[in-house]
């Protein structure tokens, strides 16, 4: 038996069991206890072993990193395989080689069977865990991947369970229960992650909560098809886990030809859902690639002008934009070839000369003498039968030929799905954004995707995970031909925001809801894995397109300043007092982005059910950000106080409302803070204490900025 294998960072430990036949247990997954000497190593052997040898199947020993059937496991199996039609029951014989302190690979073969298994696992900047395995057909025959995924153990006293789901204008909805009992799958098939991607699966000790507790949580770093679960059984410990989603005979390896599964993400906390997320923030904020400039506040056109381009009336609402602060002007759809409504022209990537005859160049050029950068909208995957690509190429489409023109029921916008993983279609797709980058100077775009994939079939065979690491390397193509560009990843709004995609690039669309209601919820959870730099949340009209709800401009200010900030919105359309009032907020965006995206971020714990607090807190603890708001009436009159966790309890903070995003409603409870003097409280009064709430009425925000000498 060789010795056990530690990898720690950042107050998180793996300790991985030193067994020699099979594949290493997780011995421990949590709060570092420190470096163990080999007394302590065996004196945890011994505290957390159920069995001694030889074992019974009714009585399992330890759950190995892809427990199966041969490991007298009774769950469901991490790895699920054929070979040539029947089934395979590997034997493994490993090793494992720390590569750091907090990285270790493990190479596992089964000679018999004709498989190799390496399995990377590390520690990454701010404690979160990444795991993925690598399966090889070494024999003969072809191997079919059912699938493979990822788990680590959890504790038996993680008693319940979250798991999201959503739809379209209100992704990422939370739902949480006790943990059930047996095996758990959540599922999506839909090609993309979709609105009601299962994002993030946690274990908690009891219901979660924002600032206390155990959690133990799991994301997958990929843009399709994906499969979270957990098995809490009676026998064996409880596990949590995800991978991908396969299709009969999509991964089929021929000797010598391997499967590589997408990152799975881990993240344990002792402080709740917020330590959970700032593990996400800090691994996310230290990658060579995550943005260090400010960034830009935007104006995108969709709102503002939907499909009517008429190059004067742009051209006017550049200078509009560039007036009120504006740094990233973005024209969304509608500008190629056809495109006057979404039924035809996808796939023709070339201006339409019907309504920009002098091209783009005109309003590009406008837009950057004005101090502000061009951005631009595509759709790369998708093409219109009604397009010249179309009629020309009917075999660039990844469908079933039998569903082309599509029956009723497999068709979304009257779209279809072009096959990336045809050389052919990924040079026309590079080839004609790359020369529009070129010839317009164009700094950012947006990439959407609005449909999902449906019998996405590529030369016979499911065709998701080849278009998707397709799209992947198109991404990527582009930005490193282009250093540079910025790309962010929309998808019908928040349906592909996950950490595959964000390798490649620079923020998402949280949602294609501009309704801050809706927005404060969506962006809440979005923020569980993702830093707010990277997520867009813009500043949109009243009532909102996607629900008709009317709201006050200084709830939607507060909303976006909770993001990547900036305007969805005609701004031709604002009267005097409105203009002011986001010219005033794009000057605060400006003073406070610094913070709001380097910070942690905070959501104190709170009691009615109407109201939302979130702060960002400096690094150093020296200046913090809170946003109070509510989404609905509160319950009492006298409402509760709000702790503002996260501050320095030594220091004295001076406390004060910024006014700049415009005028308060409250009710007959208001505090001397809310419309006096700034006061001076000390950070451990602030956070022990709290400070009482404003009667606010529904849909309010109150802005607060704390400064410490």
């Amino acid at each position: 038996m060789t010795s056990p294998t530690q990898l720690r960072r950042d107050g998180v430990a793996l300790i991985l069991d030193g067994a020699g036949a099979g594949l290493p247990a997780v011995l421990h997954w949590g709060a570092d206890p420190g470096p163990l000497d080999a007394d302590d190593l065996a004196a945890l052997d011994a505290a957390t072993g159920r069995q001694t040898p030889p074992g019974t199947l009714d009585a399992a020993w330890r759950v190995p990193l892809v427990p199966q059937e041969s490991d007298g496991w009774a769950g469901r199996p991490a790895l699920l395989a054929t070979r040539d039609g029947l089934p395979l029951f590997p034997r493994w014989t490993s090793t494992t080689a720390p590569t750091g302190e907090d990285a270790a690979e493990i190479a596992a073969t089964d000679e018999a069977n004709g498989l190799a298994l390496r399995t990377r696992l590390s520690i990454g900047a701010g404690g979160l865990v990444l795991l993925d395995h690598e399966l090889t057909n070494t024999g003969g025959g072809t191997v079919e991947v059912a699938w493979l995924e990822a788990v680590l153990p959890v504790p038996k006293s993680a008693d319940h369970l979250t798991a999201f789901s959503g739809k379209w204008a209100r992704e990422k909805a939370p739902l949480s229960g006790p943990m059930p009992r047996g095996t758990t799958v959540r599922e999506t098939r839909r090609g993309r992650s979709g609105h009601d991607s299962p994002w993030v699966t946690f274990a908690s000790e009891g219901l979660p909560r924002n600032r206390t507790g155990e959690v133990w949580a799991v994301h997958l770093g990929w843009s399709a098809d994906v499969r979270h679960r957990t098995d809490r059984l009676t026998e064996h410990g409880t596990v949590l886990g995800a991978g991908e989603l396969l299709r009969p005979a999509e991964i089929r390896l021929a000797a010598g030809e391997s499967y590589r599964t997408p990152t799975a993400y881990f993240s344990f906390s002792a402080n709740g859902l917020d330590g959970v997320a700032d593990r996400f923030h800090t691994w996310m904020r230290n990658r060579p690639q995550h943005p260090r400039s400010p960034r830009p506040l935007v104006l995108n056109t969709w709102e503002a002008v939907y499909f009517d381009h008429d190059p004067t009336r742009l051209e006017a609402l550049a200078r509009r934009a560039a007036a009120v602060g504006v740094e990233r002007f973005v024209l969304d759809d509608g500008w190629f070839h056809l495109r006057r409504d979404d039924k035809a022209g996808l796939g023709d990537w070339v201006v339409d000369p019907a309504v920009h005859p002098d091209g783009l160049e005109p309003l590009a050029a406008l837009v950057r003498s004005l101090g502000m950068q061009f951005g631009l909208w595509f759709e790369p995957e998708m093409v219109n039968l009604d397009s010249d690509t179309a009629r020309a190429h009917p075999d660039w489409l990844l469908a079933n030929p039998a569903s082309v023109p599509s029956p009723e029921g497999l068709s979304f916008r009257t779209q279809y799905v072009l096959d990336l993983a045809n050389p052919d279609v990924f040079e026309h797709l590079r080839s004609q954004m790359a020369a529009l980058v070129e010839r317009l100077g164009i700094a950012f775009i947006k990439w959407d995707h609005n449909r999902d994939l449906v019998e996405a079939v590529h030369e016979g065979r499911p065709g998701t995970h080849l278009q998707t690491l397709a799209a992947y390397r198109l991404i990527a193509r582009l930005k490193a031909d282009h250093p540079g560009l910025e790309i962010e990843s929309c998808s019908s709004g928040g349906a592909r925001t996950d950490l595959g995609v964000l390798a490649h690039t620079d923020r998402v669309w949280g949602s294609d809801s501009n309704d801050p209601v809706e927005r404060q919820d969506i962006q809440r959870w979005t923020e569980l894995v993702l830093p707010p730099e990277l997520i867009g949340a813009h500043v949109g009209p009243s009532p909102a397109h996607s629900s008709g709800r009317s709201t006050p401009l200084p709830f939607r200010i507060a909303t976006s300043l909770q993001g990547s900030a900036g305007f969805e919105w005609d701004l031709l359309s604002c009267d005097e007092e409105e203009t002011e009032r986001i010219t005033a907020f794009a000057a605060l965006y400006k003073e406070l982005r610094a913070l709001l995206h380097t910070g942690s971020v905070v959501h104190p714990d709170t009691v009615d059910p109407a109201l939302r607090v979130r702060g960002v807190v400096a690094p150093d603890r020296s200046e913090a950000v809170f946003t109070l708001a509510t989404v609905a009436s509160l319950e009492e009159a006298l409402p509760e106080r709000v702790r503002l966790d996260g501050l320095d309890p030594d220091r004295r903070y001076t406390v004060r409302v910024r006014t700049e995003i415009g005028a308060v409603r409250a009710g007959w409870t208001t505090p001397p803070w809310l419309g006096g003097e700034p006061i001076r409280v000390s950070g451990r009064l602030l956070t022990d204490i709290g400070l009482q709430l404003p009667g606010l009425w529904p849909t309010q925000a109150v802005l607060l900025h704390l400064t410490s000498e």
